[in-house]
């Protein structure tokens, strides 16, 4: 059976960081769904227009082996104050599933409790504001069943390392070779 991985769109998101982890985990055989935290068309930081797959409310209808948060200004703002995605991170992680953010979106991730007791990277500057003592700076930050990645910049190696946590290294090499061929 196929994994699967909501990733929520908030307006404001940063579109490099949405549209990379979709595309990297759709290549990977992952199902993604694609969330709007409203109904209809989000408009992303750069003013990139987004179509989700459903709104937020009939997603969490649904059951998911991983949410994996895009970043950006203000998207991860809309992220970490809505309700519904405080409760789905307590929920996934409570349940032992994975986690994902990139960029500012792990602010989310601090804000549900998730980061609690864990190592985590995000974009410079964002996890000091939420009083995280673990930062480690890193591209990529593993710790357990939460992944964190810093910046646009390193979003690939982000969903290549969503993809290993999902359906193995042998999976992330292949999905990882075939863009060094492209």
């Amino acid at each position: 059976m196929s994994k699967r991985v909501l990733v929520p769109l908030a307006p404001g998101c940063e579109e490099l960081e949405a549209v990379t982890i979709i595309d990297l985990l759709r290549r990977a055989g992952i199902e993604v769904v694609v969330a709007g935290l409203s109904d209809g068309v989000i408009s992303a930081s750069r003013g990139v227009r987004l179509l989700p797959d459903m709104g937020l409310d009939e997603a969490l209808k649904q059951d998911f082996d991983m949410v994996a948060l895009p970043g950006g200004l203000p998207g991860s703002d809309h992220l970490a104050n809505d309700s519904r995605i405080v409760r789905l991170l307590q929920s996934m992680n409570g349940s032992g599933r994975l986690v994902g953010a990139v960029c500012a979106a792990p602010k989310a991730l601090a804000r549900s409790g998730v980061l609690n007791g864990k190592m985590a990277t995000a974009y410079p500057g964002v996890l000091q504001a939420e009083h995280h003592p673990n930062i480690t700076g890193d591209a990529v930050t593993r710790d357990g069943r939460v992944i964190t990645g810093r910046s646009a910049g390193t979003v690939m190696d982000f969903a290549l390392e969503l993809i290993e946590a999902l359906v193995g290294p042998e999976t992330r090499r292949k999905v990882e070779t075939s863009l060094e061929r492209a």
